[in-house]
């Protein structure tokens, strides 16, 4: 059995996936990266939902102050309401389809990683 708390990272060069180049470490780094990556797909969604909900909000006082009536400014508000409402909707749709897109990359990238680990065992196993 293998003690890696006590071996050098020369001796570590015994380990098949590291003989191979396939770092575990190099795999954990390259997971953080697609981490990373999704999680600035979701902020850039989402400042750009805000960008556009902000500009409906000045959109809606200008509506407000140009309205004569009662019934035209309870008309313009109503408006803003169902519109709102849509486009949180969508918005909701479009964060669950980064999330999903996000699972679906992970998950091929960690199968390529356990097969080329798998792989790189197996040859080293056999030599």
């Amino acid at each position: 059995m293998l003690n890696l708390t006590k071996q050098s990272p020369v001796a570590m060069l015994s380990l098949p996936m590291m003989a191979t180049g396939h770092n575990p470490f190099f795999a954990a780094t390259r997971f953080q990266a697609n981490a990373f990556k999704g999680m600035m797909r979701y902020q850039i969604e989402t400042l750009s939902f805000l960008t556009h909900r902000y500009e409906q909000d000045v959109k809606l006082a200008d509506d407000l102050l140009a309205s004569d009536e009662f019934n035209d400014a309870f008309d313009v508000l109503g408006n803003f309401m169902q519109n709102a409402t849509s486009d949180y909707a969508a918005e909701a749709g479009k964060i669950a389809t980064i999330g999903a897109k996000l699972a679906s990359e992970t998950a091929k990238r960690l199968r390529k990683e356990a097969e080329a680990t798998i792989e790189a065992i197996a040859a080293r196993t056999v030599a």
